[in-house]
This record gives C-alpha cells, sequence and structure tokens, in this order.
C-alpha cells in the first residue's frame, strides 16, 4: 500500500495544488482516465470545504490530504480540525443565521461530491472531520505478453 501526504496551510490557491497532485496521483494508481476529472473536482469541492472550515473557525492547523494506492482501489482522504457540531432541523420559512448558511452551503458541497463519487464516507467530531472517496483501479498492463 503507497501512501502520499499532503498538508497545506488553510488558504484556497493551494486547493490547486491539491487537485493536481491528486489527479497526477491517481492516474499513476492505475484510476481510469475518463474519471480523473472526477478525482480533480471531488478533490478540489472536498479541499475547499475544509479551507473554509479552517478558516471560519480561525484553525492554523494545515488540511491534510491521503492519497492512498491499495489493491484494486484508490482512496483520497482529506481531513480537517474544525470542530463540527450536529445540523438542527429547520421549519419552512425559516430565516438562516450565519451559522446556517454555513452548515447550508457545507451540505451542498458534500452534495456535490457524492454526485462526483459512488464511494464516499463522512466522518465528523468535535476534533475535526474527513472525508474519504474512492475509486476502482486497473492493474497496469503486463510490459512483456
Amino acid at each position: 500500500m503507497a501512501t502520499v501526504e499532503l498538508r497545506f496551510s488553510a488558504l484556497p490557491e493551494h486547493v490547486r495544488t491539491a487537485r493536481l497532485v491528486a489527479a497526477a496521483v491517481a492516474r499513476r494508481a492505475g484510476v481510469d482516465e475518463a474519471v480523473l476529472d472526477e478525482v480533480r473536482l471531488a478533490v478540489g469541492e472536498a479541499c475547499t470545504r475544509a479551507v473554509g472550515l479552517h478558516q471560519h473557525g480561525g484553525i492554523s492547523a494545515p488540511v491534510r490530504v491521503l492519497l492512498i494506492e491499495e489493491e484494486k482501489q484508490f482512496s483520497i482522504e482529506v481531513g480537517d480540525e474544525a470542530p463540527h457540531a450536529p445540523v438542527r432541523a429547520r421549519s419552512a420559512g425559516e430565516v438562516l443565521g450565519d451559522a446556517e448558511t454555513e452548515t447550508e452551503e457545507d451540505e451542498m458541497g458534500l452534495a456535490v461530491i457524492s454526485g462526483l463519487v459512488d464511494d464516499v464516507e463522512v466522518s465528523a467530531g468535535e476534533s475535526g472531520g474527513s472525508i474519504r472517496m474512492r475509486w476502482p483501479t486497473t492493474p497496469p498492463a503486463a510490459l512483456f505478453t
């Protein structure tokens, strides 16, 4: 199992670098070329979400991205250190406060990721959260047949 770990300051300009690294490692791991755009978009969305959570929470810790090549699958885990509170139900027509607007934007980002990636796990707690995304890989073609 090969792992690449990327940590970056919670600044929007670093998201592009994370996307490029993720796509390069995914390609090397054997993720289908037709899926690489989805990998880039999903990683960009997850990293943008983590950066926003860090900036809003005043967290100076870096955003972490793990790129994991396993047998027959490639995983990317984007982690943040922002405390996550349970989502409160709202009634129809209720005016949203700033925190609730952020929660709605966060839910929208998770919906986008879920639309791009078939295998997604989201975990969150008081010490931070993570989004783990998985794609199947194809074994490299034999050099000599």
